[in-house]
């Protein structure tokens, strides 16, 4: 039987944080149970990467942002689309490595390109737009 699983979440940060995302997979995984363990883990690691950046630096002054993340699960892949309405970032996808191993930051977006198939990211009314992608690995 096809599986298919559209969910959607919409927070406002305070008091949403990662917390309310990673609430939002284990409803999800409930749901898509076919997913593989190594698909949830690298979803699931890419997807709080991504919030935990989202919500750190495009919250510039503080005063808290409004996001939505959906995920979209088919037979063929997961597909996760996260909007905020945060400051635009110069964000710079192509070449995103691992810094040196005692550096406290800057592996987000080179931990995130790792995990899955494709990575976009642009501006569309006035809000910063996300956009994964990770084929699905084949279960026995």
């Amino acid at each position: 039987m096809p599986e298919s699983v559209s969910r959607t979440v919409r927070l406002t940060t305070p008091p949403g944080d990662v917390n309310t995302v990673h609430d939002f997979l284990v409803d999800v995984w409930h749901e898509a149970s076919t997913v593989s363990e190594i698909d949830r883990m690298s979803i699931e690691t890419a997807l709080i990467e991504l919030a935990a950046n989202v919500m750190q630096h495009a919250d510039s002054d503080g005063a808290g942002l409004a996001c939505e993340f959906a995920i979209v699960i088919d037979d063929e892949a997961i597909a996760i689309t996260v909007r905020d309405t945060g400051e635009p970032g110069e964000i710079q996808l192509v070449g995103a490595e691992m810094p040196e191993l005692d550096a406290e930051s800057g592996r987000g977006l080179a931990l995130i390109t790792a995990l899955v198939d494709d990575v976009a990211y642009s501006q569309e009314d006035g809000n910063n737009v996300w956009r994964l992608r990770r084929s699905r690995v084949a279960t026995a």
